[in-house]
C-alpha cells in the first residue's frame, strides 16, 4: 500500500490528466494520452475527492461509453476497487447505463461484482427496476439467488433481500419474471447451505408477496414456477386486502392437479430461455 501510494503521488500530474480527459468525456484526448508510457502508467491509479477511484470506475460512473472503451482497450483494470468494494460495472449499474454495462461484461467483467461488496449489480438491477440491464448480467452468468459474503453469514435479512424479494417488494414485475426465467429460486430465493440455516424464520416469497400487497400476478407466476404453496404459515389480517391472491393460494393448495401443471409450465419456460439464450 505503501508503494502504491508513492508510485501515484510521484505519478500526480499524468494520473490528473488523466482523470480530467475522463471527467470532461474527451476520448479523443484520452486515447493520446494512454498512447504514452508515462500517462499509461497511471491507468489504474486512483485519484479524486470523496470517494477516490480509477479512470474507469470514473467513466462507468458517468456513462462515458467511449472513455470506457479507450480505457478498457489500453488494458485498464476491469474489475478494480474502489474503498467501498465496488467495481465499474456495479457504478454502470447504479447509473442504469447500459452501453457501459455491456462493455464491462464483454471485456470480462465479474457479473456478480466484488465479493467484498454488501451489494452486488444484480441486487441493484433488481431493486432499481432496471429489466434489460438484469437480463444481460444474468445472460453474462450473474447469481440469481442469495449469496453468502463475507461477514454476512450472521445477517438476519440475508435470505430476505434476494433479488427476487427486491423486485417484488418495489413493484417490479417485469424484473420478477426475467428472475424466474433464469432460475430464481421461488420459494427462498436463496440456495446457498451456508446462508439459509443463519435465518431463524425466513419468510418464503410468497409470503413476503402477500405481506406487501404484491398483485396476484406475482402470486400466479410464482405457482406457474413451481413454488411451494404449502410453505407460508397463512395468517389473513383483517386489515390484509389480498383476498384475491389469497383465495388463488388456497384453491391451489386444493388442486390436485397443480404439481403436474407447474412440472409442465417449468419445463416450457426452461426451454424458452434456451431459446432465448441461443439468440
Amino acid at each position: 500500500m505503501i508503494q502504491l501510494n508513492i508510485f501515484e503521488e510521484e505519478n500526480k500530474v499524468e494520473g490528473q490528466l488523466v482523470h480530467q480527459a475522463v471527467s470532461n468525456n474527451n476520448d479523443r484526448l484520452l486515447n493520446e494520452l494512454l498512447s504514452e508510457e508515462k500517462y499509461r502508467k497511471c491507468i489504474n491509479c486512483r485519484s479524486g475527492w470523496g470517494i477516490p477511484g480509477t479512470p474507469l470506475r470514473m467513466a462507468a460512473s458517468k456513462g462515458h461509453l467511449r472513455c470506457v472503451q479507450v480505457l478498457l482497450a489500453h488494458g485498464a483494470e476491469v474489475d478494480c476497487l474502489d474503498v467501498k468494494a465496488q467495481t465499474p460495472l456495479f457504478r454502470a449499474v447504479c447509473g442504469k447505463y447500459l452501453n457501459c454495462v455491456l462493455a464491462l461484461l464483454r471485456a470480462g467483467a465479474n457479473p456478480n461484482g466484488s465479493l467484498y461488496n454488501n451489494c452486488s449489480p444484480v441486487l441493484t438491477a433488481a431493486r432499481e427496476g432496471d429489466g434489460e440491464i438484469l437480463k444481460q448480467l444474468l445472460k453474462h452468468g450473474a447469481e440469481v439467488n442469495s449469496r453468502s459474503k463475507i461477514l454476512l453469514f450472521t445477517s438476519s435479512t440475508g435470505v430476505s433481500s434476494g433479488p427476487l424479494y427486491l423486485s417484488a417488494v418495489y413493484g417490479h414485475f417485469d424484473c420478477f419474471k426475467v428472475l424466474l426465467l433464469y432460475g430464481a429460486d421461488p420459494n427462498y430465493n436463496c440456495t446457498d447451505p451456508k446462508l439459509l440455516p443463519k435465518i431463524k424464520q425466513p419468510k418464503t416469497v410468497l409470503e413476503m408477496c402477500l405481506r406487501h400487497g404484491c398483485g396476484v400476478e406475482y402470486i400466479q407466476l410464482l405457482i406457474d414456477f413451481g413454488a411451494n404453496v404449502y410453505l407460508p404459515t397463512l395468517i389473513i389480517e383483517k386489515s390484509t386486502k389480498q383476498n384475491e391472491a389469497v383465495e388463488l393460494l388456497l384453491q391451489e393448495r386444493g388442486n390436485a392437479c397443480g404439481l403436474l401443471i407447474n412440472f409442465s409450465l417449468h419445463i416450457f419456460f426452461s426451454v424458452l430461455l434456451t431459446l432465448d439464450k441461443e439468440l
